[in-house]
């Protein structure tokens, strides 16, 4: 009898800590990303004022699916991927999803602004998500992208070790083969001002 009560007054205790955890769990903040005002203003920085106006801005969810936080008024969407934010029309936005589901890019020229620079990319893999000694890795600084078939005919060094301040091809002999044009001083120039940030009218 003593055995039976001493069990359940250990199993009350358990459950007593059990739902004490359980409601600190819910008043613990979780992490989360950044807040979309936080978000919309580094993917606009992307684009030149007049672009990111009247850009739409989207993101990728958890589960891997595109979210619309802005609708674009001008055929551009701004967005954050790995960490770049790029602000691209729509023929760009066909051709990167065709890269990121490993199908041949439609054969339409597109731009896209990188305005705020890169963190780095391999010049030869595609597929590449960090630098190693044989990837051929390169940091850009603000720029801008034409993807497309036609980019090829620009006639620019296809070299696999690029010089980043000098306009080149990208990932050349591959499907996502496309050119990376330096702009200088535009990074200062495509700091949005905060309203940037808000929905456009």
């Amino acid at each position: 009898m003593r055995f039976t009560r001493i069990c359940l007054a250990v199993s009350l205790v358990a459950l007593t800590c059990f739902a004490a955890a359980q409601e600190m769990a819910k008043m613990t903040p979780k992490k989360t990303g950044p807040s979309d005002a936080a978000y919309k203003a580094k993917a606009l920085a992307a684009a030149p004022a007049g672009i990111a106006k009247d850009a739409g801005v989207a993101r990728f969810g958890k589960d891997g699916k595109m979210e619309t936080l802005r609708e674009s008024k001008n055929g551009f969407t701004c967005m954050v991927i790995m960490d770049n934010p790029m602000c691209a029309d729509a023929n760009s936005m066909a051709f990167f999803d065709a890269m990121m589901n490993k199908q041949t890019p439609p054969d339409k020229l597109g731009l896209t602004y990188m305005l705020s620079g890169d963190k780095g990319a391999s010049n030869t893999d595609p597929s590449a998500d960090k630098k190693t000694a044989d990837n051929h890795w390169v940091v850009t600084g603000p720029h801008i992208m034409i993807v497309g078939a036609g980019a090829k005919s620009l006639g620019l060094s296809e070299a696999a070790d690029a010089d980043p301040t000098k306009p080149y091809m990208m990932w050349a002999g591959t499907p996502y083969e496309h050119a990376m044009i330096p702009v200088g001083g535009a990074k200062a120039a495509a700091k949005p001002m905060a309203e940037m940030a808000k929905p456009a009218n």
